[in-house]
């Protein structure tokens, strides 16, 4: 569960954590309060801990949704990166075109690149 927190909210966590060196840098300036780094670093980082921990919810709350939605034959769209000018989405379907599902990504035999559950949503 850590690597798929890590991997689904890697670039928010390094995102957060330059927030957090900004915020450190602002609040050790001369014209702020002694207190100021403690209370704008716990305040910041109370924040960003909520956003994150919320966005991680959201998503791992949209993979079951989708993984269940594809098991029960429902349409799912997925976003395509290997065709950005022609499609931005595709749609996928259990036991059409070979689809099937290994462990959060969806891979077919006619597609070269899977995509990942967290990418997509249901029809």
């Amino acid at each position: 569960m850590i690597e798929k927190f890590f991997y689904l909210e890697g670039a928010y966590l390094i995102l957060a954590g330059i927030i957090l060196l900004v915020t450190l840098f602002v609040t050790t300036r001369p014209f702020m309060s002694p207190g100021a780094p403690k209370k704008g670093l716990l305040g910041v980082g109370l924040v960003l801990a909520l956003f994150i921990g919320v966005h991680f919810w959201i998503t791992t709350s949209r993979i079951a949704e989708v993984k269940a939605a594809f098991l029960a034959g429902k349409p799912v769209l997925c976003e395509s990166r290997m065709l950005r000018k022609m499609a931005q989405s595709i749609e996928i379907r259990k036991g059409v075109a070979g689809w099937r599902i290994e462990g959060d990504d969806f891979i077919s035999p006619q597609y070269t690149r899977p995509f990942h559950t967290a990418r997509c949503i249901v029809k």
